[in-house]
């Protein structure tokens, strides 16, 4: 399995998922450190994640995803196309590259990812999946050239569904609804309230159902698209509320954006045939005193060697810090086990206290806390 934007979110939480469900993954970013944290966190999996870091507008970055995941796993049967980019402002003001940039990376990228991947896809009667946006249905101002393009995903989703389907290839559009990832509040926007915003491991779970059905819709969060559908129904008051209650959909400017990724490595030239061996568990900043600890990892350090026993990532624990989100350790425990036990429940309680007590949790109650800053927060 592709999986492009694995960095963080949806990418991230499919990638560990389908790993622990026993799939290869193939996981594309542009963040070489989340992708090593996103490796680790899976070792002893069933499954296995190997990853590429680069941007995918370089040129010939289609081919190299798809030569290099043959090259490591042998086949191709799936193809997650979610990477995303948002550039915030009215998207009349917006530069070329902007407008070039966010078109590139949600409608030109992916179908020239699945055209490389095509022999292999139809090889192995594969699928083919696409993450759309319910902005693609009613579109939000102050997002930039966001809406249309997530608009263009919907539409080639079912263009490209009627063209593959006789060869045997399923695609799947998924609307993921309001999700509590770091994508909206890097671009200095208050995402959607917490109460309203979905675990990204619930739409990875999610996914991976549909792609093992072959469904050709998932609405992760139902009573979401259906409220989607019907602001779609009624434009103008849609586009009224809208205008004067941004923060019902996230897109409130509650800060300067978050610095951009560095751009991903040139392209390097086609690898050689790879023989897959086990992947050495790779020590954790905790094992490395003479490393600058972040206050993130500091607030970790003390439980670092139980979390890496509990195979509880890092880089799972960093994706929780989604600003005035509310987290719950039962929940919480939930998403990184599936059926936690008395341990990994005390464990989860010990690593939101932990955080509460560095200040990037606040706590609301004994059983609830509020986050409050991010993991990449040094201030």
């Amino acid at each position: 399995m592709i999986v492009t934007g694995a960095s963080s979110g949806i990418g991230r939480a499919l990638a560990e998922r389908a790993a622990r469900a026993g799939w290869n993954v193939f996981a594309v970013g542009r963040r070489t450190e989340r992708l090593d944290e996103l490796q680790r966190a899976v070792a002893g999996a069933t499954g296995t994640i190997a990853t590429a870091t680069l941007e995918l507008r370089d040129a010939g970055a289609p081919a190299r995803i798809v030569r290099e995941a043959i090259a490591r796993f042998g086949r191709i049967d799936v193809v997650v196309n979610n990477a995303g980019a948002v550039a915030v402002g009215p998207i009349g003001q917006q530069t070329d590259d902007e407008l070039r940039e966010q078109f590139e990376t949600h409608a030109v990228v992916p179908l020239a990812l699945t055209r490389e991947a095509l022999d292999e896809l139809r090889r192995n009667h594969g699928a083919v999946v696409v993450v759309g946006s319910g902005v693609a249905r009613v579109p939000i101002g102050g997002l930039g050239a966001y809406p249309p393009a997530k608009a263009a995903v919907r539409n080639f989703a079912r263009v490209l569904r009627n063209e593959l389907r006789p060869l045997g290839v399923a695609v799947t559009y998924v609307d993921p609804g309001a999700v509590a990832t770091e994508f909206m509040t890097r671009a200095g926007l208050s995402g959607p309230p917490p109460r309203l915003a979905a675990s990204p491991y619930e739409v990875a779970r999610r996914i991976l159902v549909a792609i093992e059905r072959r469904r050709s819709v998932v609405n992760a969060v139902p009573w979401q698209t259906a409220v989607i559908a019907l602001g779609e129904l009624v434009p103008g008051l849609t586009d009224f509320v809208l205008a004067r209650i941004p923060q019902i959909a996230g897109v409130k400017a509650v800060r300067k954006p978050t610095a951009q990724p560095p751009p991903a490595p040139a392209l390097a030239p086609p690898v050689a045939p790879f023989t897959p061996t086990a992947i050495p568990e790779t020590p954790v900043v905790a094992d490395v005193a003479e490393l600058e600890l972040s206050p993130f990892e500091a607030a970790l350090k003390p439980l670092a060697s139980r979390m890496r026993r509990s195979n509880l990532s890092v880089i799972f624990v960093s994706g929780l810090l989604v600003p005035g989100t509310t987290l719950e350790p039962g929940e919480v425990a939930l998403q990184w086990t599936g059926m936690p036990n008395k341990h990994e429940r005390d464990l989860t309680h010990e690593v939101l206290e932990a955080l509460a007590g560095a200040g990037f949790l606040t706590r609301l109650d004994d059983e609830r806390y509020r986050v409050v800053k991010s993991a990449e927060t040094t201030a």
